[in-house]
């Protein structure tokens, strides 16, 4: 199977000046699924005890999530060694405090969320400043909600580009396409199998039951079609 996009890429840059009013977070409808845990990013236990010891909770939710990413940026390690990594398991980023991606942003969702800040997932993929080429993984972002705008970061890259740290507290580049958002994730048409972690890869069912992922074969490319 082979399926094609043609996308237009920009730079993503939240209104930071509305983002900084001070007004109450919504507390459930729409936001509802951006709020509650799931279920490797639980708002409970070492989560709450780590999230209540972060800033002042009279400060205004902007500087609260600021705070949060200042803390995941500056405990975190980008580091894919060992197991455990790469599931975007809250729990397991803030006790081992390393990982990639998933593993940073599920921290940072969890730790917005237990503050009753609104935060999302969002998973894509990473786009070279060449013209074409292969596409060699997937990478992961998160946005938070305050004074009634989304604001983007993105910790990880933070951690990997000291030089670009503020920029990543309210900014995206365009070396990226975002492909799904959200965690446990159910399918239409339903699968059958479990509710899925994230969706980035290709997910297959044969007789109702999950094929294993090394059983799937898939590669991602780009090229640049400006004219």
């Amino acid at each position: 199977m082979t399926v094609s996009f043609e996308v237009k890429r920009i730079q993503e840059t939240a209104n930071l000046e509305r983002a900084q009013r001070n007004i109450p977070e919504p507390s459930g409808g729409t936001f509802a699924e951006f709020l509650g845990p799931d279920k490797l990013v639980p708002l409970d236990g070492r989560i709450a005890q780590v999230s209540n010891k972060l800033g002042d909770e009279t400060a205004s939710p902007y500087q609260q999530a600021q705070i949060i990413y200042e803390y995941v940026v500056g405990v975190m390690s980008y580091d894919k060694s060992g197991k455990g990594w790469g599931r975007g398991d809250a729990i397991y980023a803030c006790d081992v405090r390393r990982g990639n991606c998933t593993d940073f942003h599920s921290l940072f969702i969890a730790l917005a969320r237990a503050r009753g800040i609104p935060a999302r997932f969002t998973i894509g993929f990473p786009i070279g400043q060449a013209r074409s080429g292969e596409v060699p993984g997937y990478h992961c972002w998160a946005e938070f909600y305050a004074g009634g705008e989304w604001v983007p970061i993105d910790a990880s890259e933070a951690w990997k580009n000291p030089a670009r740290h503020e920029y990543y507290f309210g900014h995206l580049d365009a070396a990226r396409v975002a492909f799904t958002m959200g965690r446990d994730l159910a399918l239409t048409p339903r699968q059958q199998g479990e509710p899925l972690n994230y969706l980035i890869y290709p997910y297959v069912e044969v007789d109702g039951k999950p094929l294993p992922k090394e059983s799937i074969k898939s590669h991602f490319e780009y090229a640049d079609v400006s004219r």
